[in-house]
């Protein structure tokens, strides 16, 4: 599968928003969108100040912001959008539900990452389980009651050393309950829209796939 390589700050840049694909870097001075609050480009600057968008432009970057959040191409965010037209509901709950539920979104929401591209390059290296059985595929999607830990090899390594300290000032989505002694969480109910807002508008994504 395919992923994302471009440089990570050009891409916030581009879309004018922390989308918190570094970390906690991207909370301090440290971040690009700080220093240089404007488009990747030699016309950066001027286009970021005089550049209206048409309204297919509008739609458009919304959905980009939605690809880079959840670290996804274009194909695999397609049919994430595809599969949510088909359900019954509101295809917009739909589609956050479906980017919310897989493997490597729950470890990032969890505090078990920094970030979804480690937190995909850990599941992809089998550093998971789920219900006790290892799962190296990052959009696995996990259901209710579902109980995903670190395997007892790679808690003795270095990668998970301080982790239980992070998760002690981690804000948790109230759908997961996290076990900081353990080094576990579960899934205790479904991702909620209204209490945890994407960063993105979904009504103009549903749009730019309807045209």
């Amino acid at each position: 599968m395919g992923r994302q390589i471009s440089a990570k700050c050009k891409q916030c840049r581009r879309e004018q928003q922390k989308l918190f694909l570094k970390g906690e870097r991207c909370s301090t001075s440290k971040c690009a969108l700080v220093k240089r609050s404007y488009i990747p480009g030699i016309h950066g600057p001027k286009l970021t100040r005089g550049v209206r968008l048409t309204g297919y432009g509008i739609q458009l970057r919304e959905k980009q912001k939605a690809k880079r959040t959840y670290r996804l191409m274009e194909k695999q965010f397609r049919n994430y959008f595809e599969a949510s037209i088909k359900k019954t509901g509101e295809t917009g709950d739909n589609l956050f539900n479906a980017l919310e539920i897989r493997l490597d979104n729950t470890v990032y929401r969890a505090g078990f990452a920094p970030s979804r591209d480690l937190a995909r390059q850990a599941v992809t290296h089998g550093h998971f389980e789920v219900n006790g059985k290892k799962v190296d595929i990052p959009s696995y999607k996990i259901k209710v009651t579902d109980k995903i830990s670190i395997k007892p090899k790679t808690q003795k390594g270095n990668m998970f050393e301080s982790l239980a300290e992070t998760l002690k000032n981690k804000d948790i989505p109230d759908w997961l309950t996290v076990d900081a002694k353990e080094l576990t969480f579960t899934v205790v109910g479904e991702p909620n829209i209204k209490k945890t807002p994407p960063q993105f508008d979904l009504k103009l994504i549903i749009e730019f796939y309807s045209r």
